[in-house]
């Protein structure tokens, strides 16, 4: 085996390991983290509208008459079967309860506005499903909740939450990028070098 040979070998190893590095600038970072969520009714997304994955928990409280004194918060809650819902009222935005009016669960408060009131609900196999619940003092202006419950129930990706590929901002990636092209024509010139500088020396 001649030396040209050897070193066009070489040469191809060395230009597969940057072909290589290259992929994987492109390819780091670019995985979407995937997320659930239950695929709420409309008719759940109150004032506030936030929302807790509380599944593993064995209590969650709810703060009734949140944000403007109107909302429940979190507004929508996920948990399993079993777990203890506390809403607790923050005395603020007049008198509320909290009223099941859709769904599996069923439960009902009283009207109160007392700060620091709670109401308590375990849910159960039963109730596995999506659940909309509302204020009825308030339920005009918005005053509305949601309560998912259990694993069999719809869900959507929300593309939030975390994920386990590498994140490299932008910036990184054009420089691996433009890292990348000047190995490639460095190899290049190597090549064209290794191919032909033996031959062209000769024929001098």
């Amino acid at each position: 085996m001649s030396t040209d040979d050897v070193s066009r070998r070489r040469f191809m190893r060395t230009a597969g390991g940057a072909a290589a590095a290259g992929a994987a600038v492109g390819a780091s970072g670019t995985a979407a983290a995937q997320e659930e969520e239950p695929d709420w009714p409309s008719a759940t997304e109150g004032n506030v509208n936030s929302y807790q994955d509380a599944r593993g928990q064995d209590e969650v409280t709810v703060s009734v008459g949140a944000g403007d004194g109107l909302a429940f918060d979190p507004t929508k809650i996920w948990v399993d079967p079993g777990t203890t819902i506390v809403w607790e009222w923050t005395g603020a935005g007049g008198d509320h309860n909290v009223h099941a009016v859709e769904g599996p669960a069923s439960f009902q408060s009283e009207i109160v506005g007392e700060e620091g009131h709670t109401f308590e609900y375990e849910t159960s196999e039963e109730d596995v499903g999506i659940t909309h619940y509302q204020c009825d003092p308030h339920q005009q202006v918005g005053m509305h909740g949601g309560l998912a419950v259990g694993s069999d129930i719809p869900t959507v990706d929300t593309g939030g939450g975390e994920s386990n590929a590498v994140f490299i901002p932008d910036a990184a990636k054009a420089l691996g990028v433009a890292t990348f092209i000047a190995m490639v024509a460095t190899l290049g010139l190597a090549f064209f070098f290794i191919s032909y500088g033996g031959d062209g020396g000769a024929a001098q």
